[in-house]
């Protein structure tokens, strides 16, 4: 069944950027989900959503070919984690109006952008739910980049990444610059939600951040160990929604997500199994 993934180059682009995926976008989701920030991932991916719409606007209408609607989409959403962060200072007491303040911008600028563009097309189609076929040799290298850019911060600034997530105001007394090292998270997000777009897919992104977590927090006894299931959870919705995406002939995104939505059940329905079996074995 896995023989075609790597015999064509599109299918291992594919295959390979989506085993990249599956493993960053739940690492960092574990964080995003511990300091209740999971909406992020929505507005920034609809921010996403406006840079692609102006990249396909630039390329078809004006034959700027060197805007890409993958970088010029990265860009969007880099320049959004930005304004998340300043909107957060800026409302102190209510810093979770960011996200909506955010992700409303990026819809206004995507109708926008989408309009001048003279409407849908495929191209923004497969942004919108993922494809199998639309991830180029170059797309695979930037994320392999992301990858490693991730994981380098991941293990420099884990234990203040850690601190922050769970006490705030004791990282900053520590001395931890706290400031400093929100910028750098949010922007890594950004960073990997414009990446997952190829796979995923706008609408869908999100999901491959949070399910994998929400899945893992229901087994896990520890946060290192909240971190490794959720990226096996992440590795195995896309490994089994990639294959499955391509033999049905429908978009990754949604076999993707569903796959997830599979495994937090049966987690679901384990962890409650496991509880019950629990209580009554220590009742006899």
């Amino acid at each position: 069944m896995l023989t075609q993934f790597f015999t064509y180059e599109f299918l291992q682009n594919t295959f390979y950027t989506g085993l990249l995926i599956g493993f960053i976008a739940p690492l960092l989701g574990t964080f995003v989900v511990v300091r209740r920030l999971s909406l992020i991932a929505d507005a920034l991916s609809h921010v996403t959503l406006g840079g692609i719409a102006f990249g396909l606007l630039m390329e078809k209408k004006y034959g700027l070919a060197f805007i890409t609607p993958f970088y010029s989409g990265m860009f969007f959403s880099v320049i959004g984690s930005m304004f998340v962060e300043r909107l957060r200072s800026v409302y102190k007491a209510y810093q979770e109006l960011a996200i909506p303040i955010i992700l409303s911008g990026g819809v206004g600028l995507s109708v926008i952008f989408i309009s001048l563009a003279d409407g849908f097309n495929t191209d923004l189609y497969s942004y919108l739910f993922g494809s199998v076929s639309a991830v180029s040799r170059n797309d695979l290298w930037s994320i392999l980049a992301i990858t490693l850019i991730v994981l380098f911060v991941i293990i420099l600034f884990y234990k203040e990444l850690f601190m922050l997530s769970f006490d705030e105001e004791h990282a900053v007394v520590s001395g931890i610059h706290a400031k400093r090292i929100h910028f750098i998270f949010i922007v890594l997000v950004a960073l990997v939600i414009s990446a997952s777009i190829r796979i995923v897919g706008v609408l869908l992104v999100s999901a491959l951040m949070t399910l994998p977590v929400a899945a893992s927090i229901r087994i896990s006894k520890g946060f290192k160990q909240t971190i490794f299931y959720s990226v096996i959870f992440g590795e195995l919705s896309v490994i089994i929604g990639l294959i499955s995406g391509y033999y049905f002939e429908i978009p990754p995104g949604g076999t993707i997500v569903m796959t997830s939505i599979f495994i937090l059940l049966v987690t679901i329905t384990l962890k409650k199994v496991w509880d019950h079996f629990t209580r009554r074995k220590a009742i006899i």
